[in-house]
């Protein structure tokens, strides 16, 4: 799937801007698309009170409408489900399993078949993988 080019991937964020910032855009746009299924959610509720007040050629419009404010609102809602999962569950990969410190690592390799990435903690040198 491609990525969002404001959202780079794991590895590529990591490198660029550091963990938590990649983590911190992972959650802003997860939930720019929460946003946009109340918008959607909105506008289908709209189209619903218009077609009872409506000619033939409106409703036929507003029918349209609903299906598309109701497939967008469905793809919205997936994303947004999909990248808050994902931010959360390497977010869970990130404290150091020797010392426990959070999110203060670097990127030491990554593995683009599996995604992975190997990481070194700042604070103790160990070594870990991060499966996104």
């Amino acid at each position: 799937m491609p990525r969002n080019p404001f959202n780079p991937g794991l590895a590529e964020g990591v490198r660029r801007f550091g963990f938590r910032k990649w983590y911190e855009r992972e959650l802003l746009s997860s939930h720019a698309h929460l946003v946009l299924v109340v918008l959607c959610t909105i506008a289908m509720i709209g189209t619903m009170e218009a077609f009872a007040s409506g000619s033939q050629d409106e409703k036929i419009l507003d029918v349209v409408l609903l299906i598309i404010s109701g497939a967008l609102g469905l793809w919205a809602l997936r994303r947004y489900l999909y990248l808050l999962m994902h931010a959360e569950e390497v977010a869970n990969q990130a404290s150091c399993p020797a010392c426990g410190t959070y999110a203060r690592f670097e990127l030491m390799r990554e593995n683009r078949l599996t995604q992975q990435i190997e990481v070194r903690c700042r604070q103790c040198a160990r070594h870990w993988e991060i499966n996104p």
